[in-house]
């Protein structure tokens, strides 16, 4: 399996800027999707930013010209660099990872971070 780690969640002011690390680990794989989920209070999860093995990315709306995601292959890490944040964007932030392992049977793996809090003050 892929094993995720998450870091980077702090309190912030708003307009402030926030770097979100995701590591993968785990026995051999490659990933297809790198994407980052976040869940504020009282809402549903939303995916804002993701990656493929292509480096197409997509922003949800909210998020667009303010975030930026990208990849380290050789680390097998994605970043989702946050920038003039809002209040409104103050939530746990979740890592998801979905590939295929380079073994024999292959399999497909679909992996989630613990999750990291992201608090933007007013």
């Amino acid at each position: 399996q892929v094993q995720l780690v998450e870091s980077g969640g702090d309190l912030v002011q708003a307009g402030g800027s926030l770097r979100l690390p995701c590591a993968a680990s785990g026995t051999r794989f490659k990933i297809n999707f790198m994407g980052w989920h976040r869940q504020a209070p009282g809402k549903q999860r939303e995916l804002v930013a993701s990656i493929t093995s292509g480096n197409t990315t997509n922003y949800a709306d909210s998020v667009k010209d303010r975030f930026t995601i990208s990849r380290d292959n050789d680390k097998n890490t994605a970043y989702l660099q946050m920038t003039s944040l809002k209040p409104e964007d103050t939530a746990v932030y979740y890592c998801n990872v979905v590939g295929l392992t380079v073994t024999i049977p292959i399999r497909a793996f679909d992996s989630w971070g613990q999750g990291t809090q992201v608090t933007v003050s007013s």
